[in-house]
């Protein structure tokens, strides 16, 4: 499914594309996702301008001067900017159609995204509000993660996996974090030194940068074209590793189930 780092490249991809254009029409070919679909969306948004794109942890926002429309991808949903006339395919659910002609469409064979609109300020919604701090900013410091963490005493990977805890570090980028600051992930939240914790938040930040940036963002990706950016090419260390060598020691990598999720480490490297 899509995580933070596809969500932040979707967000730079459909950005230059729909930010200060008109909305002229909307059209919902179907209403039930993983929640109704807004009916405000089809009422209020045709006429308004999308002041601002943004993104807060999963939740794309498009803002606008009567409020915000929230957009989850779910497991399975696409964004893509197309010609309003072109045909619509199997599984486009919505479109957001502007005064130049184009079209932001929705594609999700799951239907297990969101269409949400909200008038209040977004850090008070109730999918916002109980948040962790975005990874990749300052909020998401030393100090208080660790003095979370003396609170808890669920593995290391559950603690990190927790968006209330910190936001977008999904299954495959804990495991690659985890690998990076050779943590066992079954180890114990609170009983993790500090420095160990320090070395951890690095080995987070930088997990999600690279796979930001090797994401792609490029017109190809997001403009007619299927909507996706380049999941998870960069190289992976543990995660899908099941009996391959570590590729630091060459110890057959294993696989476990921590929260109902698979678990990928080095049984030598990480302790």
């Amino acid at each position: 499914m899509p995580e933070l780092p596809e969500v932040e490249t979707t967000k730079r991809g459909i950005s230059p594309h729909i930010k200060n254009k008109i909305v002229t029409h909307v059209i919902v070919r179907k209403n039930q996702l993983r929640w109704p679909v807004s009916p405000e969306i089809s009422q209020l948004l045709p006429g308004q301008k999308i002041i601002d794109v943004k993104r807060r942890a999963k939740y794309l926002l498009l803002e606008t001067a009567v409020g915000t429309l929230m957009i989850h991808l779910g497991m399975s949903g696409s964004l893509r900017i197309i010609k309003t006339d072109e045909a619509e395919r199997k599984h486009d659910h919505i479109d957001i159609q502007f005064k130049d002609g184009t079209c932001l469409r929705y594609h999700d064979p799951r239907r297990f995204g969101a269409y949400l609109w909200t008038n209040e300020p977004i850090n008070g919604h109730k999918l916002i509000s109980k948040l962790g701090p975005e990874p990749l900013t300052e909020a998401f410091n030393l100090d208080d993660f660790y003095n979370k963490s003396r609170l808890r005493s669920l593995p290391i990977k559950s603690f990190i996996m927790d968006a209330h805890m910190v936001v977008g570090v999904g299954n495959i980028y804990a495991s690659e974090s985890l690998f990076l600051s050779k943590i066992h992930p079954k180890r114990a939240s609170n009983n993790i030194s500090k420095k160990r914790f320090g070395v951890l938040i690095q080995s987070i930040k930088s997990i999600l940068n690279k796979s930001i940036e090797q994401g792609g963002t490029t017109l190809k990706d997001f403009v007619n074209s299927d909507g996706k950016p380049g999941y998870f090419q960069q190289t992976l260390n543990v995660y899908g590793r099941k009996n391959k060598p570590c590729t630091v020691c060459s110890t057959p990598i294993k696989q476990i189930t921590i929260g109902q999720r698979s678990t990928f480490y080095c049984p030598s490297c990480q302790h």
